[in-house]
This record gives C-alpha cells, sequence and structure tokens, in this order.
C-alpha cells in the first residue's frame, strides 16, 4: 500500500518504477488568476463542486475546452490556442506562449487524460478578492482546498490531466473561467505543466524515500526528498489537501531543515583552492533537465573566464558534497548558480558522479 497521498489522483499516481519515468518540466503561467498559498481568508459567498456532481452540460463544456486547449499546446497550434483566451489575459500572449513551447517535449505522444475537476462558482463577489474554494468529494472524506489571488467575479475551473503515452509523461492543470461576453464559453486564464516523475520515480515513491531517509537520520536528503515528493504530486501550487498538509507535517519533523543553515561557508576541497572559501546562500530543488537536482546559489569571485568559472563552481560543489556527502546517492547531480552583486554571472549543472 503506498502511503496515502490522498491527491484525488490516487488512481493515476502510482509507483512508476519499471514503468516509462514521467520525466518532464514544469512551465506555470500565472495570467488572470495569480495562484498561491494564502494565510486565512474572510468566509466568502462562493462555492466549488467536484466533477462526480458536475451536470451533464457542464461536464460536457469543460471536456470539450480542456480537449482543445490542451490539443493546442501538444500540437504548438498557437493560432488555436491564443484564440481560447479569456479576454482579461490576451495581454499575457507572450507568456501563455512561452509556457505552451516549453511544454512541447512533456506532452509529445501521449494523450490527456483528466483525473480532477472542479467547478469554482464566484459569481457573487463584488470585487476582486483573494479566495479558498473548499471543495469535498461525494463522500465527504476529504476536503480539497483551492486558493485563489485577485479573483474577480464569475465561473470557473480547475482541470488537472495526465498525459497517458507521453515519454515524459508531464502533468496539465487549466484554470478556465467562462467568457460572460461569449455565452459562457470556457476560455483559458492559467496554464499550469510539471513533471509527474523525475529519474523514473513518482510522487509517492520519492514520499517513501523520505521517510526512509528520516529513519537513517540522513536530514538533508530527506528534507529535500520531502520537497521532490511535493512537487511531484500535483502540477500546481495552490490546490491542498489534508494528505499534502500530513507531508508538510511530516517534514516539518524532521527537526532540521537546510534552509536554516544558510548562508553556509565552504571551504575549497583540491590543492589549488587552499585558502579559499565561498558562501552558499541557498539550496532549493531543481528540475531544470528533467532529474531531480539540487541547486546552490553561491557568491562568486565575480570570474569572467568560462574555464575558470567553471573550475570554482566545480569546487563549489565539491565542497558542499564533503559536508553533506549523503546528497550523492540521493540525488542525480547538482547545479551550481554563481552571483556577483546580486547578479547571475554563471552557471553549470553537473552530474554527482561527475563532481570530485
Amino acid at each position: 500500500m503506498v502511503p496515502d497521498s490522498g491527491l484525488g489522483l490516487q488512481e493515476q499516481r502510482v509507483s512508476t518504477d519499471g514503468a516509462s519515468s514521467r520525466i518532464s518540466q514544469m512551465r506555470r503561467a500565472v495570467l488572470l488568476l495569480i495562484a498561491g498559498a494564502l494565510a486565512a481568508l474572510p468566509a466568502l459567498a462562493v462555492n466549488c463542486t467536484t466533477q462526480a456532481s458536475f451536470k451533464p452540460s457542464d461536464r460536457d463544456a469543460l471536456l470539450a475546452a480542456g480537449n482543445s486547449i490542451a490539443d493546442s499546446v501538444a500540437a504548438q497550434n498557437f493560432d488555436t490556442l491564443q484564440a481560447s483566451l479569456l479576454p482579461a489575459v490576451i495581454g499575457e500572449w507572450d507568456s501563455i506562449r512561452g509556457v505552451a513551447q516549453g511544454a512541447a517535449p512533456i506532452l509529445k505522444s501521449g494523450k490527456v487524460n483528466w483525473g480532477d475537476g472542479y467547478l469554482l462558482d464566484a459569481t457573487d463577489l463584488k470585487a476582486p478578492e483573494d479566495t479558498q474554494f473548499f471543495c469535498t468529494n461525494a463522500d465527504s472524506s476529504v476536503t480539497m482546498t483551492i486558493s485563489l489571488r485577485s479573483l474577480p467575479a464569475g465561473r470557473y475551473a480547475l482541470l488537472i490531466g495526465d498525459y497517458e503515452g507521453a515519454p515524459l509523461a508531464g502533468q496539465l492543470a487549466l484554470i478556465l473561467g467562462a467568457d460572460s461576453n461569449a455565452g459562457g464559453k470556457w476560455k483559458l486564464g492559467g496554464l499550469f505543466v510539471r513533471e509527474g516523475a523525475l529519474d523514473g520515480h513518482d510522487g509517492i515513491w520519492y514520499w517513501r524515500h523520505a521517510r526512509e531517509l528520516s529513519a537513517k537520520k540522513a536530514a538533508w536528503s530527506a528534507w529535500f526528498s520531502y520537497d521532490t515528493a511535493r512537487w511531484l504530486l500535483l502540477p500546481v501550487d495552490f490546490l491542498s489537501s489534508p494528505h499534502l498538509d500530513k507531508l508538510n507535517r511530516e517534514q516539518s519533523q524532521l527537526g532540521t531543515n537546510p534552509s536554516e543553515s544558510l548562508p553556509l561557508t565552504i571551504g575549497g576541497t583540491a590543492e589549488a583552492d587552499a585558502g579559499k572559501s565561498w558562501k552558499i546562500t541557498a539550496v532549493h530543488l531543481d528540475t531544470t533537465l528533467h532529474t531531480a537536482d539540487l541547486a546552490l546559489v553561491y557568491d562568486s569571485t565575480g570570474l569572467t573566464d568560462p574555464v575558470a568559472a567553471r573550475a570554482e563552481a566545480t569546487s563549489v560543489m565539491s565542497g558542499f558534497l564533503k559536508l553533506h556527502p549523503e546528497l550523492r546517492e540521493n540525488f542525480h547531480g547538482l547545479w551550481a548558480y554563481a552571483e556577483k552583486d546580486g547578479r547571475r554571472s554563471f552557471a553549470i549543472e553537473l552530474a554527482m558522479h561527475d563532481i570530485p
């Protein structure tokens, strides 16, 4: 039995060991609706309907809109995609197009399977508000919370799907809005894409792995494995559930939050680096290459020669792994991002086996 991720996606989020890899890159466009975690909000006249209670007319209209938009993204049909935008986000077309272009390798050769849908009624709002929708399933066993910022009055929907058969097996989420100027037709307000798995493992696997690492007192590896699990379980950050809250609690109970150790000063490990040191100011998960990498942001000496900058970055990574050697066996590689006077000057990714 897998950990009770309880994300409303259990049938789609099973372990991918031995199956095709769910490797993808998340690109998100926060368009009409800027989503994020919110503090407690006042009660509002809004409500949420889960897909089991959709009226047939709503279900058919949402699926038609969702499938059309998903097909446009997968086929890179930008004319059709642009025509699907809500009027309020037409000015964001460049951002939307960028998201769609980044999604191409993620969705290639796959077919969308919509796993979850939520109909969000905010027609009684008097003005744009930070809004929470509490979406309870048919048997009242799980309540999902959708938090949206500066939401105008209207009818909205959230659709979440997987691209089955795609080599990278990505996840796709759409925020749709009913266009009152087009007879209530559903149009695109937000587009989100994220990996469903990294290095052949899905979010449930990483959740399990985090627990195993916690039991071994490998706190840093456990912390970032929890981060990886959270990243993979859903393609958006504004949807939460009691089960994701459970993951967060488990992570907080590790007793070690790497960010509390920062800034971290490390010394060079090679003879050529004797007497040198660097300050690491941030460490975080980085899925740029569709792998489970960690990223280090460090204060650089300002080298401009690429060869010298690469050597410096490699020394930083090597020194970091000397302090936390257990990370080598639990993550694919490291990114090193050099910064000087607040500006990024160099970046490189190396697999763990290529870091001395």
